[in-house]
């Protein structure tokens, strides 16, 4: 739409010319190219805290106090100052600049966590509408507790898991949980919906303990067959030592099995079939674990099952790894594969979108590039596959990636790559730390003449002098304002160095 590259020269086009049907919205996001963080306030004083994300909205920025006890929770504003001169641009910004109160106002500091307990500084989610937020707390990892039920040796023993829901516009606690799977209400409330793993549906452990208890009642009447001599123990629970595998793995084999007896007609083919592929890594499939599950959209979860010793090491890649979608309407697996597997490589390739569950509510979160919407992110996702080396490789380190964690990733237009091209390697919309490095990260236009946008330089101005000391950054981007944060720290408890890239 537009063919110069001015701001004022764009204003006045898109006063007189009228974009192609159903691209107004991607035409008025070209302006991002004109309307840049392109200013760097490095090393300012700020409070020491954990900074989190901005959420969808950009109404709130979410941090926590550096012991994991307290939220604090901030607004965005803009830096104000008066100047003397006609041509402020020129002149250094005023002192107050340096002070992070300057571009942001507190709003409230809640204690979440008790004595006992720290804040999970990784977790935090905006319900619909950014009303409210959950956020979590849990007591301290125990490394060498005695494994007790199902639990997995090798990983560490939390005693407590508990939800809170805020609501962030007052920082009022509106309720708690400790559960696996809730729902949250309208007016605010958190509701158990289901567990599943030992069952699956609600009545499962009711029907279980119902069968029990008719057992042992026949087994008490045929050992003594007089009633005036019984004598009741009052135990009522299903065994939990008894052999039933859970109802999460057995619906998992009855899927595995069901789909290698359909694979062969021939009877004899197909006995020999489920002997090669079933039964000879039946004990394997028994063993599997959960790694991670996520939700594709509100019926349906993609759990990642794993060995035990992928489930406890740092380094996954080498432990092989599967992938089921399960139904929670029906209670069934309704696909199964390895993470090797070509078909589901490319259903990611071609409907990326889907794997990440958005926000219906929020516009900026429907313009996340991906390589299922995005030329350019397709073009560097297949020069990545055509560099050489194993596909089947290439696969696994792609599916290494899933599921994805929800609301992972910024929906800042600057990642747009649309509009910018920058090093994925040193930053992307994926909410992650990475290695910090001493050169500003570069942000080039997309279109003609390809021109230097601005740079975002985490850590001091100067760079470190301590070369040898390992630094990790993390970049928080505003949703919609040109306005970011880049904070480096080291591994070494010390401050934190903050800067603030805004638009002068």
């Amino acid at each position: 739409m537009f063919r110069s590259i001015n701001v004022t020269s764009r204003i006045f086009e898109r006063q007189i010319r009228t974009p192609a049907p159903g691209t107004s919205v991607h035409c008025a996001r070209r302006f991002y190219e004109n309307i840049v963080p392109s200013f760097t306030v490095y090393d300012i004083e700020c409070p020491d805290h954990s900074f989190r994300k901005f959420t969808d909205d950009g109404q709130y920025l979410i941090s926590f106090s550096r012991n994991h006890q307290d939220l604090i929770v901030y607004r965005p504003m803009w830096l104000s100052f008066s100047c003397k001169e006609e041509d402020c641009c020129r002149h250094d910004l005023p002192p107050k600049a340096k002070r992070f109160e300057s571009f942001f106002t507190q709003l409230y500091s809640v204690t979440l966590a008790s004595c006992n307990e720290l804040i999970c500084k990784d977790f935090f989610l905006s319900m619909e509408g950014n009303q409210f937020g959950l956020f979590a707390t849990s007591t301290a990892q125990i490394h060498d507790a005695p494994t007790t039920g199902r639990a997995i040796q090798g990983v560490p023993f939390i005693e407590k898991i508990t939800f809170h829901l805020l609501r962030l516009e007052d920082g009022v606690v509106l309720d708690e949980k400790t559960i696996h799977i809730l729902q949250v209400r309208d007016l605010g409330n958190l509701v158990d919906v289901r567990t599943i793993g030992s069952f699956c549906r609600e009545d499962d452990e009711l029907f279980l303990i119902s069968n029990s208890q008719s057992l042992a009642t026949s087994e008490r009447s045929r050992l003594n067959p007089f009633p005036g001599n019984q004598v009741g123990n009052g135990h009522n629970q299903v065994n939990q030592d008894n052999s039933f595998l859970s109802g999460i793995k057995q619906r998992l084999l009855s899927f595995i099995f069901q789909g290698m007896w359909n694979e062969e007609t021939d009877q004899a083919v197909r006995v020999q079939s489920l002997k090669k592929k079933f039964f000879f890594h039946f004990q394997d499939y028994v063993d599997l674990i959960i790694w991670k599950v996520q939700f594709l959209d509100r019926h349906h979860l993609l759990i990642k099952f794993g060995s035990v010793d992928g489930g406890v090491s740092r380094n996954v890649d080498h432990h092989p790894a599967f992938f089921a979608v399960y139904s929670m309407e029906t209670t069934e697996v309704v696909a199964f594969y390895q993470n090797s597997a070509e078909e589901l490589y490319f259903l990611f390739e071609k409907f990326c979108d889907h794997f990440h569950a958005t926000s219906r509510n929020s516009l900026h979160m429907n313009f996340i590039s991906s390589h299922s919407n995005n030329v350019y992110a397709l073009e560097q996702l297949r020069s990545i596959k055509s560099k050489g080396g194993s596909f089947s490789q290439f696969v696994k380190k792609m599916m290494a990636s899933l599921p994805f964690g929800c609301q992972s990733q910024s929906p800042s237009p600057y990642f747009d790559q649309s509009l910018f091209r920058y090093d994925e390697k040193l930053i992307s919309a994926t909410d992650r730390h990475r290695q910090s490095t001493d050169h500003p990260i570069k942000f080039i236009s997309r279109r003609p003449p390809y021109t230097l946008k601005f740079k975002i330089k985490p850590g001091p101005e100067a760079g470190t002098i301590d070369g040898r000391t390992k630094r990790i950054s993390s970049f928080l981007f505003h949703p919609f304002l040109p306005l970011a944060l880049s904070i480096q720290q080291t591994l070494f408890l010390q401050p934190s160095v903050v800067n603030i890239h805004f638009r002068r």
